[in-house]
């Protein structure tokens, strides 16, 4: 028993044993995740996502507006109101919140204004070509060109309301938004104020030849038209007065738009106010009772 022990263990000789080789451990260092943020962020991989622009500051948008349109208001507050729109009121304001009741204001400034530009520059017109230029001056796409000449259309407060009907590329909001910005500097820095504005905006175009006006109703038929309407239709909503001395009010209806009304001594007069009426609240020029 003890020999077949012996014969199966093996011929060892005097040599020691080979030295096994370790495998070298590899050490781990602990993972420093902001460092690897900022290097994620400084490598060219992180360039190719374009950083979006930050938005400028209320103090410097204020800043940039008051640059382009001449005057530094003591009252930022007025600018505000003016470049809102009534879409963009929460619901615990109330309209005269918006631009609304400087649009008023600004409206009579501008036409005052003008009105003084044009009487002095034009001492041989009649009371006649002065009202045609006049009406061609203070017109609302006169009011849209210099606000978008100014930028301020990109400056409108806007709600969800007004922007999903597209209300910021409608020209009569822009146009208001003219008049309301021209009572906002009315209101801050008094007539001087207001006159400097307008005459910068509106001397040249106050140089420029007289347009002929056209008839309103004929403008609103063919504006009809082209955008695929039938024809307007008036209906007498009102006669008061005595019988030598009447006045009508007379409304002009236009499937999908709302009814414009106009007023005058008779119903041709009444009805060509109401077509002037609906096409300065589209926007569309040429609509001016000669």
């Amino acid at each position: 028993m003890t020999g077949d022990v012996l014969s199966a263990a093996p011929v060892e000789d005097d040599k020691p044993p080979e030295a096994k080789p370790v495998a070298a451990k590899t050490v781990e260092k602990p993972i420093d995740k902001a460092s690897e943020r900022k290097v994620e962020a400084d490598t060219p991989a992180a360039e190719g996502k374009p950083k979006k622009p930050r938005r400028p500051s209320a103090k410097a948008l204020v800043r940039e507006i008051e640059e382009r349109i001449g005057h530094t208001f003591k009252n930022p507050a007025l600018l505000k109101t003016a470049l809102t729109h009534v879409s963009a009121l929460k619901p615990s304001q109330n309209r005269t919140d918006s631009y609304q009741r400087l649009e008023f204001l600004g409206d009579h400034v501008l036409g005052l204004i003008v009105s003084d530009m044009l009487y002095g520059a034009f001492p041989k017109a009649d009371e006649g070509e002065m009202s045609k230029r006049l009406a061609d001056l203070v017109r609302k796409e006169a009011c849209v060109d210099v606000a978008k000449s100014l930028g301020l259309h990109e400056n409108i407060k806007l709600g969800t309301v007004g922007a999903g009907v597209g209300a910021r590329l409608r020209n009569s909001i822009v146009g208001d938004i003219c008049e309301a910005v021209i009572g906002a500097i009315f209101l801050d820095g008094g007539y001087s104020a207001a006159e400097q504005f307008v005459m910068r905006n509106w001397t040249e175009r106050m140089r420029r030849p007289v347009r002929p006006l056209r008839d309103p109703k004929t403008v609103l038929q063919e504006w009809a038209q082209g955008k695929g309407l039938p024809t307007p239709v008036y209906r007498e909503v009102e006669r008061t007065g005595p019988h030598h001395d009447p006045r009508f009010r007379v409304a002009v209806d236009l499937p999908g738009l709302a009814s414009a009304e106009g007023i005058g001594s008779s119903k041709r007069a009444a009805e060509k106010a109401a077509a002037s009426a609906l096409l300065s609240r589209e926007g569309v020029s040429g609509g001016k009772d000669a």
